[in-house]
């Protein structure tokens, strides 16, 4: 087989550098681990990866079904969500905002999008591309959602067109995490009879949430973050009121159907061959979560995050970096992002501190892109990748003369020191 001269993978054997070029072509061999520290994908653990390398199975092995049956009742718990059915997709986090739009969203009636950032505005034009209409709530950038302005929104709606508020818990791009007990609370005093379908993409398996507490109808949630798996897994998690919505949508849909998923015979939950390597990788990380406490899993995300805060708040000192997120409340526990003075190219940063630090920042989305970086602290994270994260990013800015303030390893140092007493 001939093998086209431009094809080249990064991950191929090649032969050994000289002193000269050492490190200067794309498939010389890193040493160690790269640090990665997005938001997602995230670090995969040893034990998820162990389970995705387990052969396929047919379809009818009631293995498969237990399987499924177990990654269903664990996302239930993780969710807190009684009551409520869980739909799988071979999806990513807009594939299951798609089958909420389809299932929900019957022809002529509308959604409320309250503005969170990038991501609430892309759920919002993915809704308009499917010709549904939206009613959006402004965003103000650098703020959570304001549940007044919800509330008003909804007032607002004499004609009785909107069917849901779509919310988004954190936005990846902004780091702003939103109170969604507030927007309930929005929402039950307007009187409308809206639901309310809540985005946890980037906040499960990282900051509180319970579907039950909340009277969510809907809940989001795909692979690729806090349950520290590929991207390729995406979910609903449905309440009554939502399915009796569903149920009376004459909208055409196949594929996304959540009646047609509804079976006793797990594959054809997923109107076709079900992904079992991601499922059994979901088995994994469902038990990893539970073995180490769903309690004890958040407690550490808020931990980690607050090294974060805490580093940046000393580097903003030199005027040059600060918060995105204005107020520190909402300042998420899944990934910070850092806004960058003119002058200050964050892709620098980011390429500087990838390929000489070995630590895989994100960049700024939508709006605050060439204008932000992110650094991500969820997932398979702890002490010493988010102290390797902090000090490869420090070095970066340093090394490109980004003024900093000094002393941000001993803010973490003592913020720790705190913690333990």
């Amino acid at each position: 087989m001939n093998v086209p001269p431009s094809f080249a993978s990064p991950f191929a054997p090649t032969a050994p550098t000289s002193p000269a070029t050492a490190g200067s072509g794309a498939a010389a061999r890193i040493p160690g681990q790269r640090l990665l520290h997005s938001p997602g994908p995230t670090p995969i653990p040893d034990e998820v990866l162990s389970a995705m390398h387990r052969q396929s199975m047919d379809l009818a092995d009631p293995r498969l079904d237990r399987i499924i049956e177990a990654c269903e009742t664990g996302l239930l718990a993780l969710l807190d969500a009684p009551g409520c059915d869980v739909y799988q997709y071979a999806a990513n986090g807009h594939g299951a905002w798609e089958a909420t739009i389809a299932n929900l969203v019957a022809p002529g009636r509308a959604v409320l999008v309250p503005g969170t950032g990038h991501f609430s505005e892309s759920w919002a034009i993915q809704t308009e591309a499917l010709d549904r209409k939206v009613v959006r709530v402004p965003w103000r950038p650098g703020y959570p959602i304001d549940p007044q302005a919800v509330e008003d929104a909804l007032r607002a709606d004499t004609a009785g067109e909107i069917s849901a508020v779509f919310v988004v818990h954190t936005d990846t791009a902004s780091s702003v995490s939103n109170d969604l007990g507030a927007i309930r609370a929005a929402i039950d005093a307007a009187g409308h009879p809206a639901l309310m379908v809540v985005d946890v993409v980037a906040s499960l398996g990282a900051a509180p949430y319970s579907m039950r507490a909340l009277r969510a109808d809907v809940t989001i949630g795909a692979s690729q973050k806090g349950l520290m798996l590929p991207a390729g897994l995406a979910f609903v998690a449905v309440g009554p009121r939502a399915e009796a919505v569903a149920r009376a949508n004459p909208t055409p849909r196949f594929y996304w159907d959540w009646r047609r998923r509804r079976d006793a015979i797990g594959y054809r939950k997923f109107c076709g061959t079900p992904p079992q390597q991601m499922l059994m990788g979901l088995e994994a990380s469902l038990a990893l979560l539970f073995r180490e406490g769903v309690g004890q899993v958040l407690a550490r995300h808020a931990r980690l995050a607050g090294a974060v805060h805490a580093a940046v708040a000393v580097w903003r000192e030199g005027g040059a970096i600060d918060f995105f997120c204005k107020v520190p409340p909402a300042r998420s526990v899944s990934v910070t992002t850092i806004s960058v003075a003119e002058g200050a190219d964050p892709e620098a940063i980011r390429s500087l501190a990838r390929e000489r630090f070995q630590v895989a920042a994100a960049g700024g989305l939508g709006p605050l892109a060439g204008k932000a970086f992110r650094i991500g602290h969820l997932g398979d994270q702890n002490e010493a990748t988010i102290l390797g994260a902090l000090g490869g990013i420090e070095a970066a800015l340093r090394a490109l003369r980004i003024p900093v303030g000094p002393g941000a390893a001993a803010a973490v140092a003592a913020l720790g020191a705190a913690q333990r007493t």
